[in-house]
């Protein structure tokens, strides 16, 4: 047998491998969920990861999309931007085709130029930084929330029209989420009051106590707090002013109304305000995926599941209106496709922002979550 003739056996061979690996990398549809999938950020995650199979198995038992199986692949990112590059790289190799998340701002804006690059399209049902859309830089970037705009000035007008505060402290984490609602609640306060902001300062998040920060608090004589930030430092801070006798109202983001700050807090999180989505438990896309939610995980959703429930839908529903996993196509689909979803009847606007979603004020009462009227 000469070699010209081995060399073409093999060419062929190592071709039909090839061919038929593609073929099996598209027998289904991939769709990655990246977010904190453990540690103390969990709750935020895991509710997301639960919608997107519950819509993933929702497809599934009805023949897929364009004839193939969804299937939906995890990476645990501790809502930590280093590690979420990481994950954009596993999930970009592995085919997606989109992606429901990241979970926390940081993450997510470390995550997006690689999506960008791989023109990969990601919806999250949580990332607020306006800048993550309104920036333009984004262009494969959707989400199914309301901004960190909209949740700060929905907290001031709070502080404003219902707490009738004289004078404000603002603390934040200094990250780019908590940072950026301090700063945006601080400039409403300046443009529509006369309440005086009488401590505006960053914390150093890990920190045992922050006993220093609350003894300034109660100096400057503060009637409320406003806080940029996740909910274990809330905690801290709630425990410290508590044991301090500084004992006025907390107001915070969005990354405040989840139970698991309830359950870390325990009885010091009672009568804390936070933002947060519009309650649309009502909506019967909601009430169908949280029985859902109930007979496959034995438990009520938990913090963003419906925006993700709703990023999941419109995800799929965009591919399936598109006839292909087509990116540009896909992404035509987002901005004219009107979907029935959990948090009511949406759309994307031309930065990729949900038209239709709203945000509230809840108060913690008894241990849950009321929204406030």
């Amino acid at each position: 047998m000469s070699k010209v003739f081995l060399k073409g056996v093999l060419t062929a061979f190592l071709g039909a491998v090839l061919t038929c690996g593609s073929a099996f990398a598209a027998d289904t549809i991939k769709i990655g969920v990246p977010g904190a999938h453990s540690g103390e950020l969990a709750s935020y995650g895991l509710p997301t990861l639960n919608a997107v199979n519950l819509v993933a198995d929702e497809y599934n038992a009805k023949g897929g999309i364009l004839g193939k199986q969804v299937e939906v692949i995890a990476f645990d990112d501790a809502c930590k931007a280093e590690i979420a590059t990481n994950a954009a790289t596993k999930l970009i190799s592995d085919g997606v085709v989109g992606v429901i998340g990241h979970i926390c701002s940081p993450a997510g804006k470390a995550a997006m130029p690689l999506y960008n690059n791989a023109k990969v399209i990601s919806i999250s049902g949580s990332i607020t930084a306006p800048a993550m859309t309104l920036s333009g830089e984004n262009p494969y970037f959707f989400r199914t929330v309301a901004n960190d705009t909209a949740s700060a000035i929905v907290g001031a007008g709070y502080v404003i029209n219902n707490l009738k505060a004289k004078k404000v402290a603002i603390l934040h984490d200094n990250s780019e989420y908590g940072k950026g609602y301090a700063e945006q609640a601080a400039d409403y306060l300046k443009k529509n009051s006369d309440i005086e902001i009488v401590l505006f300062e960053a914390i150093t998040p890990g920190a045992a106590d922050y006993s220093s920060v609350i003894r300034k608090v109660r100096r400057v004589d503060a009637d409320v707090l406003m806080w940029g930030g996740y909910y274990p430092e809330a905690s801290k801070l709630l425990s410290n002013m508590n044991s301090l006798d500084a004992v006025i109202p907390m107001i915070g983001p969005d990354g405040l109304k989840d139970l698991g700050f309830v359950e870390l807090a325990g009885a010091d999180a009672e009568n804390v305000y936070a933002s947060g989505p519009t309650d649309t438990s009502s909506n019967p896309v909601s009430k169908y995926y949280a029985e859902k939610h109930m007979a496959k995980y034995g438990s009520t959703p938990g913090a963003f599941f419906d925006n993700a429930v709703s990023a999941a839908l419109a995800l799929m529903n965009a591919i399936e209106k598109a006839g292909t996993t087509d990116s540009a196509k896909v992404i035509d689909a987002l901005h004219k496709e009107e979907i029935e979803t959990a948090v009511g009847s949406i759309h994307f606007d031309e930065h990729g922002d949900a038209v239709g979603v709203g945000m509230s004020i809840y108060q913690i009462q008894n241990g849950q979550y009321v929204e406030m009227k």
